[in-house]
């Protein structure tokens, strides 16, 4: 898919769409990279999007599906004709959205620094996109009704073995799929489904499951790729440390630790501020955000090592996180939920065909990249962004099914 492209206002507008072109590279490689619940889309362009005619798509779009045929017990009579069945059809809707990304920076920068700041600056926006579509379709994964637990949500517990990813869970959910006739797709000749999984849950498989460790040694020594278990229970196990997690929204722990920030913390951020002491030795493990216990999803929930596990209760966080430079990865308003409750983390089982993505031909699957283009009096700034127009759908409720469970890694 050829990444749509646009230069913005310039002194020179040949000089600005070459530049435009030279980072396309550099934005497509970002917008490839971890892709993880797009892998559940079939991918359907949207011509309706037309901008000559200003003809669009409204604000749902429709897919149909053909019912199925009731088996017949009737015989053929010799007198009166068959009764034919009529079909139903089935639907899918899904609703169009708009995303966008955009940089702002003064001429000063490039000027002073020695590296290919506009380049890195190109892949960092299209490493965006692929994460704010990709969160598309990952809420729209998360949000199915067929659902497989060992508990209510908030009652899954890191301490209870009968709550973790172990290879019974599987093939319970392989099970599923099978009775709830999600399709499948068609490798070899086989019937397989995908399994996307955080690495948390599948240490607990790894660690749980002999059988897998005994084929992979004894059998067929494939099963085993990069420390990835390529298939089990006719599902490839796709593990990305991108898959979803309902962070904190399990059980409480022993020694509990909640409460707020009383201060916003910015992204990068190696410290915060809580309401109440947050130092206790059950607090190793801390998230920051919203606590996702029904379905209202928000992706700017992280996790981060507290500083002071083990050490004495303070209100001042030192923590470790997932930000470039260890920090946080996201800003945080002050009365952001600071939480020790167990993590729960969703497994979503499905195929290709378990969701449908639709997108405007105009930007493109992987969106339109914009700029570098010049901004001020002076044209002192420069700007660079993205554009998408488009949606993921979910096919029907029994596409896709979502397992939940909890991880020994946090009851260590």
């Amino acid at each position: 898919m050829a990444i749509q492209t646009a230069a913005g206002s310039s002194p020179n507008l040949a000089l600005s769409n070459a530049i435009t072109t030279r980072y396309t590279c550099a934005y497509q490689e970002g917008a490839d990279v971890r892709r993880v619940y797009d892998q559940l889309c079939m991918t359907v362009g949207a011509p309706q999007f037309d901008l000559e005619t200003r003809r669009g798509m409204g604000s749902t779009y429709t897919f149909n599906f053909l019912g199925s045929m009731a088996p017949s017990t009737e015989t053929i009579s010799e007198v009166t004709d068959v009764t034919p069945q009529v079909l139903r059809d089935a639907t899918a809707t899904i609703t169009p959205t708009s995303r966008f990304g955009a940089l702002k920076w003064s001429e000063l920068v490039d000027l002073e620094v020695y590296t290919d700041y506009v380049a890195q600056r190109a892949r960092v926006l299209g490493e965006n996109h692929m994460e704010v579509v990709d969160n598309l379709a990952k809420n729209v994964a998360i949000d199915g009704k067929l659902v497989v637990r060992a508990a209510a949500r908030t009652s899954i517990d890191a301490g209870s073995s009968g709550h973790r990813w172990l290879p019974s869970k599987m093939w319970e959910a392989y099970t599923r799929l099978q009775t709830m006739r999600c399709p499948p797709v068609i490798i070899n000749g086989q019937s397989r489904w995908m399994a996307i999984a955080h690495p948390d849950v599948y240490h607990d498989l790894l660690n749980a499951a002999n059988e897998i460790n005994s084929i992979a040694l004894y059998q067929d020594k494939e099963i085993l790729f990069n420390g990835e278990v390529g298939q089990y229970a006719n599902l490839k196990i796709i593990v990305s440390p991108w898959a979803k997690v309902f962070y904190a929204a399990g059980a409480a722990n022993t020694t509990a630790c909640a409460t707020t920030i009383s201060a916003a913390a910015n992204a990068l951020s190696t410290s915060l501020t809580a309401a109440s002491a947050a130092g206790t030795n059950e607090a190793k493990f801390m998230m920051v955000g919203t606590i996702e216990t029904s379905t209202t999803y928000y992706d700017n929930n992280e996790t981060f090592v507290n500083g002071l596990y083990g050490g004495s209760s303070s209100t001042t966080v030192t923590l470790v996180g997932q930000g470039e430079n260890g920090g946080l990865r996201f800003d945080h308003a002050s009365g952001a939920t600071l939480s020790n409750a167990d993590n729960v983390y969703p497994v979503i089982y499905g195929s290709p065909y378990s969701l449908v993505k639709v997108y405007a031909n105009e930007t493109g699957e992987y969106g339109e990249f914009v700029g570098p283009k010049y901004d001020g009096i002076l044209n002192q700034f420069q700007e660079a962004g993205w554009k998408y127009y488009g949606g993921v759908g979910l096919i029907a409720e029994n596409k896709i099914l979502r397992g939940e469970y909890s991880s020994s890694v946090q009851a260590t």
